[in-house]
């Protein structure tokens, strides 16, 4: 009776503290899921953190116009030092970006301003450079208790921003703080860049979160443009930013619940299209041989999103300038046929600017029913006309749905760069080989990737410098293993084997900093390649995880590293 008295009185207590503990509770990649689209059932978080407002300059840095000092009002002057922060980059030189820097900065200018500054080429920022230049090398300079300060308020912050209440668990919140206003920059050579990205302010604000929670609270004497109480969509905060006119929204952290499960159910949905890819290319290839032209194209277009991983190509918002296409909204100009090229038969030649004015140029030996039928496509028409004229993204997507539950054209991207990483993985892996080495195989096989995706980057302006400095080492590396070998006798294979092994790691990091100068592999890292793959890989050959992902990618993929073992394939 009385170990029955102390049983009861145990679950008595548990069943009292339980509910308060669960806010703190690790929650289990497979915990039930809501129906019926529903995301959350409670939301409360405090908004979002905006950017501080400019400081004026100092009275001893000087704009200059036309050689003479000219006082700017409050908003040009602002305008003029995000111009002034660049002008060490290649950007302030394009024609493109000083035309709408220029066009934008005139919008905020008073009229007295408006026609004194007539022409760009006449205006002076030096000073203004040479200050920001100044107070970065300050920042860098800072004494340890100045940085510890700047650090701990910065905690401050996150601790107070960076988290939110969501049903039983408290969540980190990615992005927290809104963007500071600038210049729009853009990629590849975007016909915007240049342009004046603006402030956002409360106003421009909408919140969403549950009825029962504390609302964020806007700064003071001002309000929000909406509170939302939304709990069908994951977002906290969104707002519309001005340059292209996007929804831009403060989302929870990729370590969440919701978007690890989010993240692995993508890559499920990938793992079910390998299941039924070789049925759907042999029904696209009967196709291309269809009395029906609209069949023929659609079967034209998915065999290039199969093969080349070439996005469908979403149809462009009004008053959208770039001249950006897809696979949908390929002309006729975008695209050259070659009966024979470089010693192969049917070879189409791309040349298009893809997603973030991106160039896509690729030559590509094609089979002779699809050459013939892009020879088809292309007769009578115009180098400005469409392509696939009787198919679009809709058409396109509606048909993938009836293929394959949940299939998409970023379905096909997802599963032909997963597969493509663990098919070189499997093929250039060496067991024999030391880390350094097998991470440089892990990165051949990310390239290959990359180059699918047509993921590309400029070379980084330090790139040479950073080459040199390698190369310095490795010859004094060299020069190093030389002297070992004059001098010693007796510990001789021990020290000289250290430092081969030493050499070898810096041949190696050349080696891999110079094949990955033109591509960028963290797109597909992050957002086509099934993190299980490199965590099975990690684990199978013994390198640590963290050589592959850094600490923000280990939180988003913890999913990942909970449940890939080493045997693991996509």
């Amino acid at each position: 009776d009385q170990w029955h008295a102390i049983l009861v009185a145990c679950v008595g207590m548990l069943v009292y503290i339980l509910p308060s503990l669960c806010f703190f509770m690790p929650f289990r990649w497979e915990e039930e899921r809501y129906t019926d689209g529903v995301k959350w059932k409670f939301l409360e978080h405090k908004g979002p953190v905006f950017a501080p407002p400019c400081d004026p300059l100092p009275s001893n840095v000087k704009f200059y116009y036309d050689g003479k000092h000219m006082k700017l009002s409050s908003s040009a002057e602002e305008v003029a030092t995000f111009f002034a922060k660049m002008l060490d980059h290649e950007y302030t030189t394009k024609e493109v970006f000083r035309k709408n820097f220029y066009k934008d900065w005139r919008k905020e200018m008073m009229s007295e301003e408006k026609s004194k500054i007539t022409d760009l080429n006449k205006c002076d920022f030096s000073e203004m450079s040479e200050y920001f230049k100044a107070q970065s090398e300050a920042r860098k300079a800072m004494t340890k208790e100045d940085k510890q300060k700047i650090k701990e308020e910065n905690e401050r912050i996150l601790q107070e921003y960076g988290f939110c209440i969501m049903d039983n668990h408290k969540e980190r919140i990615a992005n927290f703080r809104i963007e500071p206003p600038g210049l729009f920059r853009g990629r590849g050579d975007h016909p915007k860049m240049g342009m004046l990205k603006r402030r956002i302010r409360p106003e421009d604000i909408i919140v969403n979160c549950s009825k029962d929670s504390k609302h964020p609270k806007p700064p003071p004497g001002t309000k929000w443009k909406e509170v939302r109480h939304d709990n069908k969509v994951t977002w906290l905060v969104s707002w519309t930013e001005n340059i292209q006119g996007s929804i831009k929204y403060i989302m929870l952290n990729p370590s969440s619940r919701i978007k690890g499960e989010k993240d692995w159910q993508k890559y499920e949905t990938a793992r079910r299209l390998k299941k039924c890819v070789e049925q759907i290319r042999a029904q696209y290839r009967d196709d291309w041989k269809s009395k029906e032209m609209r069949i023929r194209q659609r079967a034209v277009a998915l065999y290039f999103i199969d093969k080349l991983a070439l996005r469908a190509g979403n149809e462009k918002e009004e008053g959208e300038t770039a001249d950006t296409v897809g696979c949908c909204s390929l002309r006729v100009e975008h695209l050259t046929l070659h009966q024979e090229m470089d010693g192969q038969e049917y070879v189409v030649e791309f040349d298009f600017l893809g997603k973030d004015s991106i160039r896509y140029y690729n030559k590509v030996p094609v089979e002779k029913r699809v050459f013939k039928n892009l020879q088809l496509f292309m007769e009578d028409k115009e180098p400005e006309d469409d392509l696939f004229d009787r198919l679009n993204t809709s058409i396109l997507n509606k048909h993938l749905q009836e293929l394959m539950d949940g299939l998409t054209a970023k379905v096909f991207r997802t599963y032909n760069a997963s597969i493509t990483l663990q098919q070189q993985l499997n093929e250039i892996t060496n067991s024999e080989d030391n880390v350094p080495a097998k991470i440089l195989s892990y990165n051949r096989a990310n390239r290959a990737v990359a180059i699918l995706c047509n993921h590309q980057r400029a070379p980084p302006k330090t790139f040479e410098k950073s080459m040199q400095n390698l190369q310095t080492k490795i010859d004094a590396k060299k020069e190093q293993l030389a002297d070992a070998k004059r001098e010693l006798k007796m510990s001789k294979y021990l020290l000289e084997g250290e430092i081969e092994e030493q050499l070898m790691k810096l041949e190696v990091q050349a080696t891999d900093r110079e094949e990955n100068k033109q591509i960028a592999l963290g797109t597909s890292k992050l957002n086509y390649l099934d993190p299980r793959i490199s965590i099975a890989w990690c684990k199978k050959f013994g390198i640590p995880i963290e050589k592959i992902y850094n600490k923000t990618q280990r939180e988003k993929f913890a999913w990942a590293i909970d449940m890939a073992e080493k045997d693991f394939q996509f």
